[in-house]
């Protein structure tokens, strides 16, 4: 790219021509100092030969072979420039200074043509150097002669060096002369570059392009005229962009401004709602930090979209919503810092300033969006006005979402206080005429008689309904009517004196006397022996009982609330009830549904019950249950009811491995059951037979632990005993 700029062949031109000028100027040079070096060379290795010639005569003719072989060796040790000498006569070599003898080679190599002439000649070796051959003769070659070489190799050094020489002294002059030849033709080219560089950015479409002045008269000529020229194109491409921006942008505010209403009439919900205005007011805003704030005399909710992420928050207290928005319908700009610190979020709340444009709903904003202005924002007044004509058209239907969105809260905890009464978990329709029924007869001191299969929770009723009286600051005394065998429950109930009967060794206080002022809650009652029944009957009617052995009449002011899993007007019927205790205890019946009869409360008492389980154990985890676990949950008919999914949750979240309860966390007998349609058509099972059943395989899974098997049923170890005699179960016997 270089090589094709002006500035560039400028310089390579220069370049070349100080190099080629001082290659140009070495050789010439080097060539004639090469043949002088020479000739000195040669005249040198002349003087020397014939200096020697004249010293080895006397030697030779008296064929004194050790002086002569000693004068070479010291004239080889003088001269450096001597490589070898010897002496020839008659072909026999007198004398040498070569290690393993003359090579024969050379003795042929030069040889002098007369006897008088010497012969200098340039030979090579076969390691590559050359020496300067010298043949001279000994007193005219009588004596014989005498060959000496001198090497050449100073002489190439010498001329290497001149090259080297030469060579730095170009390099120098064409550093300097490119160095110079840039600063000039810089200062000549530079304003042509910049002329350059210019018409590209006006090609490429940028604006307010201009050059320097510069000083020579033909360039600043150029550049006046190409300013003059930059600046009338921009005033008439300004007033062209102008005009068509206007109309651009008055078509694309009217088509976002048609959308944006069209999109938000589709839309009934508060969060789509809130979350697509503040997406698509943040395109038109041109804001990175955008928020919604909603809100009525009640609550506030904040729609924010930060960066492409949308999310919902809690707003600030609607209090402080309408100190702030006030009265106004107008957009303003608001300091940051004189904001409350709850009224924006974080997100908001790093600019400075923020923009704040009412949502005006019957003369009063009911919310804002806000936007937060930092040094990038890029909102004009003519967008904040566009916003603001988009929030006043969606007023309404902002309007109605929110007042929507208000009664869904109020629905939806309305329902959730449906969902769970005092402790009693169920949203089925059944649930909620109980729920009913409780409020209605907790107020008053009406007998009431809630009947239900066991597990259904009945003791959960009767605790609901002392709480919601007038008794609930007074004792709730329970009283199990099978736990206790027929010669003690009178005792039990109403006490007994000392020396009543044997083992009676001091005063015992009865459960009715305990509960004076408060409820006593008769579980079972259907198991209550007839003697026991009519002491009852009298309490009932006129609030006095005797202890078992005593004579003073106590009176008591309670409540009695009873229960029990068997058809108690059946029993009546059997004679194993009294009527008139019957339809004194029956004044407000409530009977509950078995679990199977209310199916769709299975998923939420399953939540209840893996909650409570998690709180006794912290080193679990479980959050929900797999899907086909839940069908079998679903599936079951659950003979033992509430209490028996209650010890089936904590069965499983006992064994789940991780945070999901699956179907082999599950009891076994949940795979086992036949469907309650195969059991009709096929063998015609009675709700005791079942309940026979149950009660055998619970034992089994508890390996006949009768204290296992109570608490896993949620019943005492006396009534798990009367349930075995009654149906005859016992441990098989193995052989």
């Amino acid at each position: 790219m270089f090589l094709k700029t002006l500035r560039g062949k400028i310089i390579i031109s220069a370049s070349l021509l100080v190099i080629g000028s001082g290659i140009s100027i070495a050789l010439l040079i080097t060539q004639r100092y090469a043949k002088s070096l020479k000739q000195a060379m040669s005249a040198q290795a002349e003087n020397v030969a014939h200096a020697v010639a004249l010293e080895a005569v006397e030697k030779v003719l008296i064929n004194d072979r050790v002086a002569l072989q000693k004068m070479l060796d010291y004239q080889i040790r003088s001269h450096p420039s001597i490589s070898y000498a010897f002496v020839t006569r008659d072909g026999d070599i007198l004398a040498h200074t070569f290690e393993k003898g003359v090579p024969a080679a050379l003795l042929t190599v030069n040889d002098p043509q007369e006897r008088e002439e010497f012969a200098i000649k340039r030979i090579a070796s076969t390691t590559g150097q050359t020496y300067l051959d010298i043949a001279w003769p000994i007193f005219e070659g009588r004596a014989g002669v005498l060959r000496m070489g001198f090497s050449e190799k100073p002489y190439h050094k010498q001329i290497t060096s001149l090259w080297v020489q030469i060579g730095l002294v170009t390099l120098t002059i064409v550093a300097i002369a490119v160095i110079s030849a840039f600063f000039f033709i810089r200062r000549i080219i530079n304003p042509l570059s910049e002329l350059t560089t210019a018409i590209k950015r006006v090609d490429m479409g940028e604006k307010g392009v201009r050059i320097g002045e510069p000083r020579t008269i033909e360039l600043s000529t150029l550049s006046r005229s190409f300013n003059h020229m930059m600046g009338r194109i921009e005033n008439y491409t300004a007033k062209l962009e102008e005009k068509t921006g206007e109309l651009e942008r008055t078509h694309s505010q009217a088509r976002i401004f048609c959308s944006i209403v069209r999109e938000i009439g589709s839309l009934k919900d508060l969060d789509d709602l809130g979350l697509h205005l503040v997406r698509r007011l943040g395109a038109v805003l041109k804001c990175a930090r955008v928020g919604l704030l909603l809100t009525d005399r009640n609550s506030s909710q904040f729609f924010l979209d930060i960066r492409g992420q949308s999310k919902v928050l809690e707003g600030p207290p609607s209090q402080i919503c309408y100190e702030v928005l006030g009265d106004g319908n107008e957009p303003r700009k608001i300091e940051t810092a004189s904001l409350p610190e709850a009224f924006l979020p974080k997100e908001l709340a790093d600019g400075s300033k923020v923009n704040v444009i009412p949502v005006p709903n019957e003369g009063k904003p009911i919310g804002a969006l806000i936007s937060s202005c930092t040094r990038k924002c890029r909102c004009t007044d003519q967008d904040i006005r566009m916003g603001s004509m988009i929030l006043k058209e969606a007023s309404s239907v902002l309007g109605r979402a929110l007042a929507h969105h208000k009664e869904m809260l109020e629905f939806r905890k309305k329902l959730e206080e449906k969902r769970e009464f005092s402790g009693i978990i169920g949203k089925d329709p059944k649930m909620q005429v109980i729920y009913k029924l409780i409020e209605d007869v907790a107020p008053t001191d009406a007998t009431v008689l809630i009947q239900g299969e066991s597990g259904t929770g009945k003791e959960l009723v009767a605790q609901a309904i002392h709480e919601r009286s007038s008794r609930r600051g007074k004792p709730f005394i329970v009283i199990n009517c099978s736990a206790y065998p027929e010669t003690l429950i009178e005792s039990e109930l109403f006490g007994h004196e000392k020396g009543a009967f044997t083992g009676a060794v001091k005063r015992k206080i009865g459960r009715f006397e305990q509960a004076n002022g408060g409820t006593v809650f008769l579980d079972e009652v259907a198991e209550m022996p007839p003697s026991a029944q009519i002491k009852l009957l009298r309490v009932l009617q006129t609030h006095k009982f005797e202890r078992v052995g005593g004579e003073r009449t106590l009176k008591v002011d309670v409540r009695v609330i009873s229960a029990t899993n068997k058809d108690l007007l059946e029993k009546v019927k059997e004679g194993a009830f009294r009527e008139d205790l019957y339809y004194r205890l029956n004044v407000i019946p409530i009977h509950m549904p078995p679990l199977r009869e209310r199916r769709n409360d299975i998923p939420l008492l399953v939540k209840h019950f893996i909650r409570a389980s998690l709180s006794s154990q912290s080193h679990k985890k479980v959050m929900e249950v797999d899907p086909e676990a839940m069908r079998l949950l679903m599936n079951y008919d659950w003979p033992g009811n509430v209490r028996e999914l209650e010890n089936t949750i904590e069965h499983a979240v006992l064994l789940a491995k991780d945070e999901i309860i699956h179907p082999a966390d599950l009891p076994r007998f949940l795979f086992e059951q036949v469907s309650v349609h195969e059991r009709d058509s096929v063998d015609h099972v009675t709700l005791e037979e079942h309940e026979k059943i149950f009660l055998g395989q619970v034992l089994e899974e508890c390996g006949w632990n009768k204290k296992k098997a109570a608490e896993r049923l949620g019943i005492s170890r006396n009534t798990l005993y009367a349930k075995l005699k009654r149906y005859g179960i016992s441990r098989p016997t193995t052989h």
